[in-house]
C-alpha cells in the first residue's frame, strides 16, 4: 500500500493539478486530502489559480482514489461538489502501528487522540513541515501546498513508514514506524 497525502489546497486549481500529477507519477494507491480542500478561509489570501470548482473538477477526475478529511474551512457544500467522501479522520495500519490522519485543528501535537507509543498522527492546518514526538507518538505536520509558511510538501505513507517531501522530491524527513 502506498498513500499520497496532501493538505490545505484552499481551492488552488494549480496545486490540485500538481497533486494529481505527483500522485500518478509515484504510482500511489490512493490520495488522502487532509482538509481545507476548496475554501481559502477569511484570513488567507487567494492562492495561486484560486478556483474551487476547477479544483473539484480536477480531484473528481480521480475521485475513486481519494478520501478527504474535513478541515476547519470545509463545509457540507464542499461534499456536494465532490465525488469522493469527506470524513472526520481516518486510521491506516503501517508497519503494525496506527497512522491517524486528520486536519489538525482538533488533534495535533498539543492535543493527541488516543494513540499508543510508536503510532503516528499526521495532520496539516498549521501550514508548516514538522516532525515531533510527544508521549511516544510521532506527530507529523505536513505543510499546506498552496499557502505554505515554509515550503509546499506532501507525505507518502507506505510499508516502510512515512516520509515528507517537497515538490522537487527532496526528502524533508522520514519516520520509521517499524
Amino acid at each position: 500500500m502506498k498513500l499520497f497525502v496532501a493538505t490545505d489546497v484552499h481551492g488552488s486549481a494549480y496545486w490540485a493539478e500538481r497533486i494529481v500529477e505527483k500522485f500518478r507519477s509515484l504510482q500511489a494507491d490512493g490520495i488522502v486530502l487532509l482538509g481545507d480542500v476548496y475554501n481559502h478561509g477569511p484570513r488567507n489570501p487567494f492562492p495561486r489559480e484560486y478556483s474551487p470548482m476547477k479544483t473539484a473538477e480536477i480531484f473528481n477526475s480521480v475521485a475513486d482514489r481519494i478520501v478527504a478529511v474535513k478541515g476547519n474551512c470545509d463545509s457540507d457544500v464542499d461534499a456536494m461538489i465532490s465525488k469522493f467522501p469527506f470524513t472526520e479522520s481516518c486510521i491506516v495500519p503501517v508497519c503494525g502501528k496506527r497512522c491517524f490522519l486528520t486536519h489538525g485543528h482538533v488533534y495535533n501535537k498539543h492535543e493527541l487522540p488516543n494513540l499508543a507509543e510508536g503510532d503516528a498522527l499526521v495532520y496539516g492546518h498549521f501550514h508548516v513541515n514538522e516532525h515531533t514526538v510527544k508521549d511516544g507518538v510521532h506527530c507529523v505536520n505536513v505543510s499546506s501546498v498552496s499557502l505554505p509558511k515554509d515550503c509546499p510538501a506532501y507525505c507518502v505513507i507506505d510499508d516502510k513508514g512515512l516520509a515528507v517531501y517537497d515538490f522537487d522530491d527532496k526528502t524533508l524527513f522520514f519516520v520509521n514506524l517499524d
